[in-house]
């Protein structure tokens, strides 16, 4: 039996395709997979584990963000249709979860993982050049 979508979520999904073409993302499976690892293989918002993740961008698609590594953050269904495109602080608050928890934590993980990330394209750079 065929699923029919509503015109709304026709032009919901025109519309987000349009914005996601506008945009260079460049967030690769291997980043994927460090994120999740450095992230506990949980929900970056409220912690839980063992449910299929998503990919969230901290500053919506909406608000200018792109898929790349400073931007994602792996989240649980819930938490990601919850934010929406609500500005994350924001959108912690109403949910009362712990704000800078999430943002020292964001920092720390987006950090290391641009460390890693950069150390491994130079020793890529010096055995192409080598």
């Amino acid at each position: 039996m065929a699923t029919i979508r509503s015109r709304r979520a026709r032009a919901a999904a025109k519309r987000r395709k349009r914005r996601m073409d506008r945009v260079e993302h460049d967030l690769t499976a291997e980043q994927w997979t460090a994120l999740k690892d450095a992230w506990g293989g949980g929900c970056a918002y409220c912690g839980a584990v063992g449910k299929p993740l998503q990919r969230d961008c901290v500053q919506a698609l909406s608000r200018g963000g792109r898929y790349t590594l400073d931007n994602i953050v792996p989240a649980c269904t819930s938490c990601n249709t919850s934010k929406c495109n609500d500005e994350v602080t924001g959108w912690l608050r109403r949910k009362r979860m712990k704000e800078s928890l999430f943002l020292l934590r964001y920092a720390q993980i987006k950090t290391r993982l641009a460390v890693h990330f950069a150390s491994n394209e130079n020793k890529d750079g010096q055995a192409a050049d080598g």
